[in-house]
């Protein structure tokens, strides 16, 4: 089988102006010449697996960096899958783990999802918390990540719905209320008592009535309606799109079918092209589309990790939700950001320092352990309960993009965007981090090997066999 092409174009450029080489330089090094090295810069023509070796060498980088995020994602799993004791063995170099995905994707693949479902049995069989139905949970965000987080069709269905309707975001809560009772003839009224009884809405479909929890903000009712609304009507496309995915189980489709009804929902609330130009022009100031759509910080920051469409493609961002407990709620990407398979996220990420700054936006520019710098932007999100016995859920959301699209945003304003030694140095979680000199470490990475007899104490109570011997 044919390694898949590597186009990574932008990022070897990024890493040579970095190093303080010219093209020419650099083309030297390589072997090449200075116009092929003009043509892998532009992404007019990929990286060769020998100029990948001989690039990463010359400018200290892991191979990985020059990964796209789907190879990254499979890479890190694998990493974290083959340093389950099952295996007795080392996990294997990480050049090894990428030089399989890059060389046969598909047999990578395959290991991951029978790894998953003998996880997923494993934890079954020993009544373990695990056991719950996080599995399909998993298989449903992988998909979703694998799609860059778009779905083209849906998002022009719920564009050509508000369009052509005459929706306005102005009074789009009240377009909403008139389209189903004009065009389905159902009416829509507000029940004080559902939201006690752990319910957001109640679709009677005999009686051609929608209940609404009275207590609902305006942006979360905007969005409950658009939810029906693409119940009732989208439920061929939404069809078409599993039709070309294979889950391993029924429930599975289930949480993606919930997840493509949600998709054309906040479609249908922020309209792509609009929201998109409306975006540009605000330069991504998230109170600013806010305001100018009657949406919700989460609903925004969710919204803009969507705007992928091949032919008016926005920045590519990755998203995540939080509690304070570190359990991740929701997450997607079309970058190559990476979420750890296992144990919590990194403590320094800012999205937990938001808990500490309830409702304030904080900025940050992190590193990855494969050299990608981003620009985070978190804040803390939700109302309060409605009364003090409802204990509120405390949450956050944070939405990044890498420094070469930060400079189109607001929140660059006074960043040092050059400076990698100006960013704070992140990871996945601690079991999936590569980092070895981090004071911030919990536990070991999966498959290192520890040394816990030599005459030195670190800031964490062991070394790590690497450590040992390379010193």
């Amino acid at each position: 089988m044919k390694a898949p092409k590597i186009f990574a174009g932008t990022r070897l450029r990024q890493a040579r102006e970095r190093a303080g080489l010219t093209q020419r330089a650099l083309a030297v090094e390589l072997g090449i010449s200075p116009s092929y090295l003009n043509q892998i810069e532009a992404e007019q023509r990929p990286l060769t697996a020998r100029l990948l070796a001989r690039a990463a060498a010359r400018l200290d980088l892991p191979s990985s960096y020059f990964q796209d995020g789907e190879d990254a994602r499979l890479a890190q799993q694998l990493r974290e899958d083959l340093a389950d004791p099952l295996f007795r063995a080392h996990p294997g170099a990480p050049a090894q783990i990428e030089a399989l995905v890059r060389g046969a994707p598909h047999l990578a693949e395959a290991f991951a999802t029978l790894y998953r479902a003998y996880d997923s049995q494993r934890a079954a069989l020993a009544h373990a918390p695990a056991s719950l139905p996080l599995f399909p949970y998993d298989e449903v965000r992988d998909w979703v990540q694998s799609r860059r987080n778009h779905f083209e069709a849906l998002d022009r269905a719920a564009e050509a719905l508000f369009e052509g309707q005459g929706f306005s975001p102005l009074t789009l809560r009240e377009d909403l209320r008139r389209y189903l009772r004009d065009a389905h003839g159902i009416s829509v009224s507000a029940a004080p008592g559902l939201l006690a009884e752990g319910m957001f809405w109640r679709l009677n479909r005999r009686a051609k009535a929608l209940h609404l929890a009275a207590e609902a903000a305006p942006e979360s009712e905007m969005f409950w309606l658009a939810h029906v609304i693409a119940r009732l009507e989208q439920e061929r496309a939404i069809e078409a799109e599993l039709r070309r995915v294979r889950f391993s189980a029924e429930e599975t489709y289930g949480l993606a079918r919930l997840a493509l009804v949600n998709y054309f929902a906040g479609a249908l609330v922020l309209p792509y092209g609009r929201f998109h130009d409306a975006a540009r022009a605000a330069r991504y100031d998230i109170q600013r589309l806010q305001r100018q759509f009657g949406a919700s910080f989460e609903q925004v920051c969710h919204r803009l990790s969507t705007l992928q469409r091949p032919d008016l493609p926005g920045i590519p961002f990755f998203f995540a939700k939080t509690d304070i407990a570190g359990n991740v709620l929701k997450r997607s990407s079309a970058t190559r950001f990476q979420f750890a398979q296992f144990g919590g996220p990194c403590p320094l990420w800012n999205v937990y320092r938001a808990f500490s700054h309830p409702g304030e936006i904080l900025v940050q520019l992190a590193r990855t352990p494969d050299d990608a710098i981003y620009l985070n932007i978190a804040r803390t999100v939700g109302r309060g309960g409605g009364s003090y016995l409802s204990r509120p859920r405390a949450v956050a959301v944070v939405l990044g993009c890498e420094t070469r699209h930060a400079a189109q945003t607001v929140y660059a304003a006074g960043l040092d965007l050059g400076n990698a030694k100006a960013a704070e140095p992140i990871g996945p979680g601690c079991r999936a981090c590569s980092r070895t000199d981090c004071r911030h470490r919990s536990v070991p990475p999966l498959g290192a090997a520890l040394d816990t007899g030599t005459a030195a104490r670190g800031v964490v109570p062991y070394r790590l066999k690497s450590e040992v011997s390379g010193g």
